[in-house]
């Protein structure tokens, strides 16, 4: 009795220290608070910034474990003006037709002077200029349309419009120029009376782009004939979209202060200016050649060339804020045009590929048909779903005011990387039609300057290894950045309220995780009104949610500051957040599209596969814990009963083929939005007119197989047996003209380019009309 008196005893005690703040906070939270900030890694003012930039949205749900899912799926779709529609419908249709990926790579090394005029003209230069600048105010949603167009036409014209709209002088000098600078440059840049580039990747700092070396000095020198407060400018900037043309080049560099001019501060920091490309001591006109994509892309230099602080953007005083203003702008510039470029190639891919299947024929069957070439189509179509729907949702959120900077990192990664094993797989179902460059082949280019959207606006492999859960365990933590600024604050009440928070918040996790894994998650609720075939899907994705908020707790308290080390657990995690975004996105794109029935094959297969991959990422970290016992726990929390998700089976892949290879609604949303020529001599335009032909004439080839096969006919060939066929009154004449317009359209489409010995280049001056022979 004694025994459990004292036990009672203490558990009171216990009970009252923590219920009473005050008490807490001096017995406990005071002692925890010393040694979290012991823990906390260092982190540069740079990181800081990066950090704080950008708003959390969507992905804090998710990261809470606990989603709220009527959230967002009252959250509405954007719908384009009157203004926008028009646009889309007719000058951006316009320009597509004046443009193609042949003749910009291997006639002009660039645009056609007459698509440049025409792009200024109409100004794309100013789709997110404000109108009382000149500009036409066009909405996110609106600007990723218009790139995701131009993409699956012309990748030059893509890049060419998408990034004076994106992260660049436009975007800067919106959110912090001056009012005279806003009122000089904004006009002309509108009206591409200026063409702007930005120069920040250094040959030294490329991915740590926070590390530029390229420096100014404040000091006093002569301009127009008057000594003035200036700064004396050294850099060396390299791969720079528009540069090599430019009229106004926005520059990031370190700003120093030895004599005190402007203050206290010797290191100032990195700041932001705009220099006219003409003024003295620049170097800019030299092209870089990326993968043979031609978009104007190049160096440019300058060693100690004076300029006024008046160039800062946003003034002097704004000297040193410029990581900050990058990061800021980057998030919602990273959202659209890399992830709206992708998915606009990426339709090209599935609305041609899946033709090409259905015409191409090889052993009496379209290709199409086969199971082997089934896996990739698959593929293809489902990824593509997901790819527009993360697309538009995203687009979105920065029409509604957010600045996802996680989010921005999720898409550019993912909608590039899927973009690149779509047409990886859309390559393989072509064959030699892929491999053989000319003006017929609709894939070639693509194919070939994947890369480059890999590449840019941060590498894939960084963005994937310490961005997206890096920054993303921050920021969307509902928890982790309140008690990290306390810790830094040394506010002992605040870290107090958020530690005890984050206390609760891992302890509910935890049984959440546990309860859902052997219930199988069907006790959770699914969001009210949720379209009954896809409910359990958003049951699956709370209990992945709470899984990846478990582990990320655990994974942060246990490897404390080594975390940002552990790049692969990293990477990892952020594939967990990333799938539930990815699968997000797919169930509010079909709820907002009416629920169709027929896209029903899409959806399912893109719900399992992020499920399925989402799950191989816990496995991953649990398979890779460090500490073996802790992964042992984590795993009996998180899959007490084993990997219960598994990939998509192979019959919903055989349906989703079967939607890729034929003309229907279904195919018609997927690749909504691309620019469709009409004509026949266009290779998409021919392909498309080749499926329809196709489809029509399969059944004029079953009466002369079923024909052929009882012996009313006989024949050595194609040709011969429809004579016969004719002759024998088992077609009729229509059909047999149809069977003719459907084999000569198939010649066209599986006929493959071929040139002189010199490969036309003695005719490089002028678009080349090549002969083209049977893949």
């Amino acid at each position: 009795m004694d025994s459990f008196a004292i036990l009672a005893a203490v558990l009171v005690a216990c009970g009252v220290v923590l219920i009473v703040a005050p008490l807490r906070r001096l017995l406990v939270s005071r002692l925890v608070l010393r040694w979290y900030r012991g823990q906390l890694p260092a982190m540069s003012q740079t990181e800081r910034e990066a950090i704080d930039a950008g708003t959390v949205w969507w992905d804090g749900d998710l990261f809470s474990g606990h989603p709220d899912w009527n959230k967002l799926l009252a959250v509405p779709r954007h719908r384009l003006t009157a203004e926008e529609q028009s646009f889309l419908d007719n000058e951006t249709e316009q320009l597509c037709a004046m443009v193609n990926d042949w003749e910009t790579t291997e006639i002009y090394q660039d645009l056609p002077p007459q698509a440049w005029q025409f792009i200024k003209d109409k100004g794309f230069l100013g789709m997110i200029i404000p109108k009382r600048y000149g500009g036409k105010e066009f909405s996110a949603t609106m600007h990723s349309e218009v790139i995701q167009k131009l993409a699956s036409r012309c990748g030059a014209a893509a890049v060419h419009v998408m990034v004076p709209n994106s992260l660049g002088p436009a975007e800067l000098l919106l959110h912090y120029g001056t009012e005279e600078q806003k009122n000089h440059y904004l006009p002309r840049l509108a009206k591409g009376l200026e063409i702007p580039c930005f120069g920040l990747t250094n040959p030294h700092a490329g991915s740590d782009a926070a590390a530029i070396p390229d420096f100014g000095v404040v000091c006093k020198g002569v301009w127009e004939g008057k000594e003035i407060l200036g700064m004396r400018v050294t850099w060396e900037k390299r791969y720079i979209t528009l540069g090599p043309i430019s009229t106004l080049l926005g520059l990031a560099i370190r700003l120093h202060d030895p004599d005190h001019l402007l203050g206290d501060k010797e290191d100032i920091g990195i700041t932001c200016a705009l220099v006219p490309s003409h003024t003295p001591g620049v170097n800019i006109g030299r092209r870089h050649n990326p993968l043979n994509a031609v978009f104007q892309n190049g160096p440019n230099w300058g060693k100690d060339v004076f300029m006024p602080l008046d160039w800062i953007i946003g003034g002097s005083k704004m000297a040193g804020q410029g990581w900050r203003m990058l990061m800021e702008c980057l998030a919602a510039g990273r959202s659209i045009s890399l992830p709206s470029s992708s998915t606009g190639y990426s339709k090209l891919a599935v609305r041609a590929t899946g033709a090409y299947a259905r015409v191409r024929s090889q052993f009496k069957t379209a290709i199409g048909k086969f199971e082997g070439i089934e896996e990739p189509l698959a593929r293809i179509g489902a990824n593509l779903y997901t790819m527009d729907a993360a697309r538009t949702m995203t687009a979105g959120a920065v029409d509604l005011g957010e600045k996802p900077s996680v989010i921005s990192a999720i898409v550019k990664y993912h909608l590039t990387e899927r973009g690149r094993a779509l047409v990886n797989d859309a390559m393989d179902i072509l064959g030699g039609k892929g491999i053989c460059l000319g003006p017929n082949n609709f894939m070639g280019r693509p194919y070939q300057q994947l890369p480059i959207a890999i590449t840019v606006e941060g590498a894939n492999i960084l963005t994937r290894n310490l961005i997206v859960f890096g920054q993303g365990a921050i920021r969307c933590h509902p928890y982790v950045l309140k008690e990290m600024r306390a810790a830094q604050d040394g506010d002992l009440a605040a870290f107090d309220a958020a530690f005890f928070g984050h206390v609760r918040h891992v302890i509910a996790n935890a049984l959440r995780s546990y309860f859902m894994a052997i219930t199988g998650s069907r006790l959770v609720s699914a969001p009210r009104g949720a379209a009954p075939q896809v409910r359990r899907y958003y049951r699956h994705l709370t209990r992945i949610s709470s899984a990846l908020a478990f582990a990320a707790d655990v994974s942060m308290l246990a490897l404390g500051g080594s975390l940002k080390r552990r790049e692969r657990i990293s990477a990892r995690l952020g594939d967990v957040l990333s799938m539930l975004y990815l699968a997000s996105a797919t169930l509010k794109r079909f709820e907002d599209e009416g629920r169709h029935e027929a896209d029903l094959p899409l959806v399912h297969w893109s719900i399992q596969d992020a499920l399925a991959r989402a799950a191989d990422a816990l496995h991953g970290v649990l398979a890779n814990y460090p500490m073996r016992w802790i992964g042992a726990l984590l795993r009996l929390a998180i899959f007490p009963l084993g990997r219960r998700f598994a990939p998509p089976p192979d019959a919903l892949g055989h349906e989703v083929a079967r939607l890729l290879i034929a003309p229907s609604a279904v195919r018609d949303r997927l690749c909504a939005g691309i620019y469709l020529p009409e004509a026949e001599s266009d290779p998409l335009g021919c392909l498309e007119a080749a499926l329809d032909a196709a489809i029509r004439a399969e059944a004029v080839e079953a009466k002369i197989r079923a024909a052929q096969k009882s012996g009313t006919i006989s024949g050595r060939g194609a040709e011969e047996l429809a004579q016969g066929a004719l002759a024998a009154k088992v077609i009729s004449g229509e059909e047999l003209s149809l069977l003719k317009r459907a084999a000569q359209l198939r010649d066209e489409v599986i006929r493959v380019d071929h040139f002189p010995q010199d490969l036309g280049r003695a005719e490089a001056s002028r678009p080349a009309q090549p002969q083209r022979a049977a893949a």
